[in-house]
Parts: C-alpha cells; sequence; structure tokens
C-alpha cells in the first residue's frame, strides 16, 4: 500500500491535512476525544512528516558524538537516546532522537530540520571520513503511540514487545518487520514505530482497526508538545537560545569530550550562567507568540508557544533567571499568567534554585 493509500484510509477516518503539503493530517475531528485518549488510554499520531537521517560507515558514533551534546560512545546497538544539535555558540538547531541499530544510527529529526540537519551534518563529513549519511525520510513512515495503556496494543495484536526505558527492536506484525521503539516525543507513556512507506497504510489499519487504537491529528500533538513543555524548532529551538535554557539539560553530557558549542555549554554551567529559563505559563485567554513578558513593568521575557486545552490556555515563555521562576505571576499582552513547571523539563543546577 502507498502513501496516497494511506491518507485515503485516514480520510476515511475524517482526517483533514494541511494546506502546504496535503500529507500531514491535522485534525481528525475528534481533538478532545483524542487528547482524553492520549492521557488515559492511549492514541496514535502520524509523524511521517518528520525527517529520518540515517548515518552508517565506521565512525558514525564517534561522528554524532562529536556533533551533538550528547554521549554516543558508548551507545549500543538496539539502544536510542535524544541529544541537541548546536552552532559553534551553543545556539539550538535542533532536538533530535537516536536509534542505534546493528550498522547504522537512525535520526528522527523535526519536520522543519530535515534539509538543515542533512546540510548541517553533511558539512562535517570530511573525504576521509568513513561516515555516510542519507535522507530516509520518502521511504519510512513514523507512527507514535502514546499513553498510559500503550502496552495493551500489542497485546491486542498478538505480539511481544518488552523494552526498557530508551531501547528498541524490530518487531514481526504479520510478517511485516516494524522497528518499535520506546517512546514518543513526549514525557509521556508510548512506543514510536518506524514503518517502511510500502506497508504504513496497513500498519496503520492494524493498529487504528485491529487494536483500535483512535487516531490522533498533528494538531493535538502540538498541545501536547507545549503541554509537557517539549521545546519545538523555530518555537522554542532557535538561534536567540541554548540547551540549558530550554531545559535540556537531561540530553547533555558533562562529561564528554569536545563537540560544537561545547565550551559555550561547559562555561554556562561551571559558573551558574543560565540567565534565562524555559517555562510554562496558564494563561486566561490566548495570547500571540512572540508577545513580551512582563515583571513589574519591565520585560523579563517572550511568549513562544500557545494553545488552547480543555483545561483553559497554556503557553511556553522564556523567563529571566533573576526574575524567577515557579509560582510567579506575570503579565504577557493584556492578560496575568502564573509560571509553571514542565514535565519535559531538567534543569541541573538550576532546579535546587526553583
Amino acid at each position: 500500500m502507498t502513501t496516497t493509500t494511506l491518507q485515503q484510509i485516514q480520510k476515511d477516518l475524517g482526517a483533514t491535512f494541511d494546506r502546504d503539503t496535503q500529507s500531514i493530517p491535522v485534525s481528525f475531528g475528534n481533538d478532545a476525544e483524542a487528547l482524553a485518549a492520549a492521557r488515559n488510554q492511549v492514541a496514535i499520531c502520524d509523524r511521517s512528516h518528520w525527517g529520518l537521517l540515517r548515518l552508517s560507515g565506521e565512525e558514525q558514533l564517534r561522528f554524532l558524538h562529536n556533533q551533538s551534546t550528547n554521549d554516543f560512545n558508548n551507545l549500543q546497538p538496539g539502544q536510542s537516546q535524544d541529544t541537541v544539535f548546536t552552532n559553534s555558540t551553543a545556539r539550538t538547531i535542533d532536538l533530535a532522537t537516536a536509534y542505534a541499530t546493528e550498522d547504522a544510527i537512525l535520526l528522527l529529526v523535526s519536520p522543519n530540520r530535515r534539509e538543515t540537519m542533512m546540510k548541517w551534518l553533511d558539512r562535517y563529513i570530511f573525504p576521509f571520513d568513513k561516515v555516510e549519511l542519507e535522507d530516509i525520510s520518502d521511504t519510512h513512515s513514523i507512527f507514535s503511540l502514546i499513553g498510559p495503556q500503550s502496552d495493551t496494543v500489542w497485546e491486542k495484536l498478538g505480539v511481544s514487545v518488552d523494552l526498557p526505558a530508551n531501547s528498541h527492536q524490530m518487531v514481526d506484525l504479520q510478517q511485516m518487520q516494524v522497528r518499535v521503539a520506546t517512546g514518543n516525543g513526549l514525557a509521556m507513556p508510548g512506543y514510536t514505530l518506524i514503518v517502511n512507506r510500502e506497508e504504513a497504510a496497513t500498519v496503520w489499519q492494524l493498529l487504528t482497526e485491529t487494536a483500535g487504537v483512535p487516531p490522533m491529528g498533528d494538531a493535538c500533538w502540538e498541545k501536547l508538545r507545549i503541554l509537557q513543555g517539549r521545546p519545538a524548532a523555530e518555537a522554542e529551538l532557535t538561534e536567540d537560545y541554548n540547551p540549558l535554557e530550554a531545559a535540556l539539560w537531561h540530553n547533555i553530557s558533562f562529561e564528554k569530550g569536545c563537540y560544537i558549542g561545547q565550551e559555550t555549554i561547559a562555561r554556562l554551567n561551571t559558573y551558574k550562567g543560565v540567565k534565562t529559563q524555559l517555562w510554562g505559563v496558564r494563561l486566561p485567554s490566548f495570547v500571540e507568540p512572540g508577545t513580551p513578558v512582563m515583571l513589574d513593568g519591565k520585560q523579563v521575557g517572550t511568549l513562544t508557544s500557545c494553545t488552547e486545552t480543555p483545561e483553559g490556555v497554556f503557553g511556553l515563555a522564556y523567563i529571566r533567571t533573576k526574575a524567577g521562576g515557579l509560582g510567579l505571576q506575570v503579565s504577557i499582552g493584556k492578560v496575568e499568567a502564573d509560571v509553571v513547571d514542565l514535565n519535559f523539563a531538567s534543569r541541573g543546577y538550576l532546579a535546587a534554585q526553583t
């Protein structure tokens, strides 16, 4: 079955697609139900518009170790981890997930960073490096199961999936080989499936029809990522901020050797120099991202994302460390907002100050 077949199946389930590419299911007309399912049971989201890159060669681990914030020297086949790519001054380029296989590393990157990451990585591969880089996004689909009952999906499909955290394995789904990984890009239980594109429609049907998992559109995934505090490229991950400010300390190794941006990150950590932090904000009404965050008549930050949820409006904002954090009350536009913590966030030495 082809991608067109998958889109027709999704359309039959009520999907509406994005205006630009007409390929991303934005909503299935069930947003409230899908959000509830993701929080309390399980939902499935098509993330095939994300980029999937493949790094192979004898020096693949060394190469990624030198290019990003996490430690790849000890990553074994079957293991996975998140890592951040930064420029020379430690400004963020993307937050990616790496899956180590027997002969390659699969790198799941943000949808609006696919070409950027290909060019960025390619520029650091020199003629004598034993590394090969390939964009395999067009030959694979990405599905994510989200919710505390994600494990029940495998029981319904009659397959055995018993994975520790940060790991993945090949699973036989009715004679189709699917890579199943723990995690779904959010601080929530679930799995990510990497599927050959020609089998994607059949796998989608197995999950939604045979296992009965309700579909969730990209708009709901965006709501969840804001509620969870996962920073996104072009919103929280920009050249204005570094990974420490984005509360991504858990994706940084402070023991590894040199990598691009390492000197700045090490200096900020050693001298406790993180001047701004990413926080959640609860608002009474929607406010446009980019609106200044004010305290006592002075700007102390910027709203970067905002979404309406069943419980009210929620946003993400960078706020100066000296201004405060958890429990702070600020003004954003014409409304007052309460500053709250984020499930996806980790803050290193800053955690003791909040």
